[in-house]
């Protein structure tokens, strides 16, 4: 039986894959994933203000949406605070990285704004990145602002760091373009390798007491998952890229279930917090006994399986079919 699977053209041993926060901002803690299974890493981010670190080279875009990355939130302090250190410990640590541990280390580079922070890519390929997460999230809070505005901010960034670099490139998708399916094709045309579905933004909550917004992290579950399984289902066979599942994955079932959509891997996060590295050894497990039982030989086997040309129920990702489903959830 084989759980072996390909992403980002990067041959990975099993299809989980550890995503971009504190739990692989260390050798030590990559190292734990690795001992428990995990098949890649993808770094915690380096963030433009950390590259860009003069207030005058960002320009106005990243102000109008700072801080909307739930990776970033309270992460760091005044941008004037800021040299280049961080940026060249980033590099240092790729390279160490590389040296520990054998599986695939993906660069994760979190930005917006059109500066020159996109030519970093080139230094992170460099230190030995074996492909490249791009973050980028862009808040449009001005009303002036047309949608298509929007979009070629994202792939201007794109088509700018496919200039810079030869790895693999993928992109954590946003889950708010109006027409998803469109966009990732011209993602995709843009030069991407592969998509993530989907970013999280951080929360926004208010504190009535203190009559102050607030940001929020919240970790997920596996009821989360909905949106990135749906998409991930439409755009298996109509997308020509790899596909990564990301946003709830929790349990075997929720990797099983992402792969049958169609993904080639998927991020877990939140379940490594919540129960720590050795917890993708119970996953792994878990996944191994349900194939045998179902006869299932690999992983390779059941990809695309339920997607959307193939599910005999189309209905489920075309249609929000809330009708039926809520007849169906009384009986």
């Amino acid at each position: 039986m084989s759980l072996e699977t390909t992403y980002l053209g990067l041959n990975l041993k099993n299809p989980i894959i550890a995503g971009a926060s504190y739990i692989t901002g260390s050798i030590d803690r990559i190292k734990k994933l690795e001992d428990a299974g995990v098949a890649a890493v993808v770094m915690h981010s380096i963030f433009e203000e950390q590259i860009n670190h003069e207030v005058k080279e960002l320009d106005h875009f990243l102000f109008q949406g700072s801080e909307s990355y739930a990776e970033a939130t309270e992460y760091f302090a005044d941008l004037d605070e800021y040299n280049n250190i961080e940026s060249d410990e980033y590099l240092e640590e790729i390279n160490e990285i590389k040296k520990s541990v054998d599986i695939p280390v993906v660069a994760s580079l979190n930005g917006v704004s059109s500066g020159g922070w996109m030519k970093y890519a080139t230094k992170l390929e460099e230190a030995g990145a074996d492909a490249l997460e791009l973050n980028i999230i862009y808040i449009p809070t001005d009303p002036s602002i047309d949608s298509r505005v929007v979009e070629q901010i994202y792939l201007d960034d794109v088509k700018s760091v496919r200039e810079n670099v030869k790895i693999p490139v993928s992109l954590k998708m946003s889950p708010y373009f109006s027409a998803p399916a469109n966009m990732a094709k011209k993602f995709v045309d843009a030069g991407l390798n592969g998509l993530v579905l989907f970013d999280r933004q951080a929360s926004v909550d208010i504190d009535i007491e203190n009559l102050e917004s607030e940001r929020k992290i919240t970790l997920t579950d596996s009821n989360d998952l909905s949106e990135a399984l749906r998409w991930t289902a439409i755009f298996f066979s109509k997308i020509d890229t790899y596909l990564c599942a990301s946003g709830g994955v929790h349990t075997y079932r929720d990797v099983l279930k992402s792969v049958m959509c169609g993904a080639d891997a998927v991020q877990m996060v939140s379940a490594i917090i919540k129960n720590g590295e050795e917890y993708i050894s119970k996953v792994l497990d878990e996944m191994t006994q349900w194939m045998r039982e179902e006869e299932y030989e690999s992983i390779r086997q059941m990809k695309g399986s339920l997607s959307l040309k193939n599910t005999p129920n189309p209905a489920a990702y075309e249609r929000a079919n809330y009708m039926r489903a809520l007849q169906e959830f009384g009986r």
